[in-house]
């Protein structure tokens, strides 16, 4: 009998072909994909009720939904933040939830980078102004700036940060780094950081960039305090979450003068409405959440996914790092599923 996996992103067909590649590849276990069409309610809700597994990516797992899910045995995050998965709920329903912990990391510390260049470059405007037909050479110079001879502060220093670390080597500059836990000396000698407090970390760097997970204690981390803070002239990269800037704060910090730029790949509502005021800013440099989404990664994470849905068929360990829900009760549940 095959197992049902609910695919609830709404993926293109060169991608859903990489996973099912992914699937047929594996002899262990039938499983039988079901692809979402759209992120409408009613089908989503259809998908995860008739569901063994669910492999969630940007889509959200809510509390009504698991009502109807009597089916799910486990849910498999594609990419790593839960923030639109109801952990409670999950939790208080003894389901197993697991992450694809680091398969992202590549392609979002690159993004990251490309945010700073684009920011320092003022790519997006002046490509605008390129096919309006404004040539606009002479006016850039006072406005661009190098990263060479920065300061980059990593607020976050997880899989992305200490990839973004090791990339930024090649472009001569200074890398600090905040985290609520420190890394090995031995690891930050060998990515050439150093660690600071978080105040430190605002009021020296050129460009802060933002690599925390989205919590209670994380919500607006970035505020009219912590902006203010930072130093004249510097800007702010985020590729990790909306819910760590207050927006409004942000349009007064850059509209001010205070913060040279942004580069945002996230925001607190997603999509944000074409009006949003961060939108009309030529010193923002804004990407719509795609951190991750690479096609060359793809199979990467696929793999990643699938592996960790076999492993939990199987009984075998899924690595710690993965592991975000995984209750006493789930051996008793997938016994008595089976039973």
């Amino acid at each position: 009998m095959s197992v049902v996996v609910a695919c609830l992103d709404n993926w293109v067909p060169a991608v859903r072909e990489v996973v099912r590649t992914v699937v047929r590849h594996q002899t262990e276990h039938e499983l039988e994909l079901r692809f979402a069409n759209s992120y409408d309610d009613a089908e989503q809700h259809g998908l995860i009720e008739r569901a063994d597994i669910a492999l969630p990516g940007w889509a959200a797992i809510t509390g009504p939904m698991l009502d109807r899910a009597h089916r799910l045995r486990f849910i498999q995050k594609w990419g790593i933040g839960v923030d639109r998965i109801d952990v409670n709920a999950v939790r208080a329903r003894g389901i197993p939830l697991a992450i694809t912990a680091g398969a992202n990391a590549a392609p979002v510390a690159e993004l990251a980078i490309a945010l700073m260049l684009g920011v320092y470059r003022r790519i997006a405007q002046v490509d605008r102004a390129m096919r309006e037909g404004r040539w606009l050479k002479a006016e850039m110079r006072e406005v661009c700036f190098q990263i060479s001879g920065k300061t980059v502060g990593l607020i976050g220093f997880g899989n992305i940060g200490r990839i973004l670390a090791r990339r930024l080597r090649g472009f001569d500059c200074e890398v600090i780094y905040h985290d609520t836990v420190r890394a090995p000396p031995a690891l930050e000698a060998e990515l050439g950081v150093r660690y600071v407090d978080f105040a430190p970390l605002i009021e020296q760097s050129d460009i802060v960039s933002l690599h925390a997970p989205a919590t209670p204690a994380t919500e607006h981390l970035m505020n009219a305090d912590t902006l203010a803070a930072m130093k004249r002239g510097s800007i702010l990269i985020n590729t990790a979450r909306g819910e760590l800037i207050d927006e409004a704060a942000l349009v007064r910090a850059l509209k001010s003068g205070h913060l040279r730029g942004a580069g945002l790949d996230t925001f607190a509502q997603e999509p944000p409405p074409a009006d949003h005021p961060l939108l009309q800013l030529d010193q923002v440099v804004a990407t719509p959440h795609i951190g991750g989404g690479v096609f060359d990664n793809v199979e990467n994470v696929a793999r990643h996914a699938i592996g960790n849905i076999l492993r939990f068929l199987s009984g075998a360990p899924i690595a710690p790092a993965d592991l975000i829900v995984w209750p006493a009760q789930a051996a008793a549940l997938e016994s008595t599923r089976h039973s």
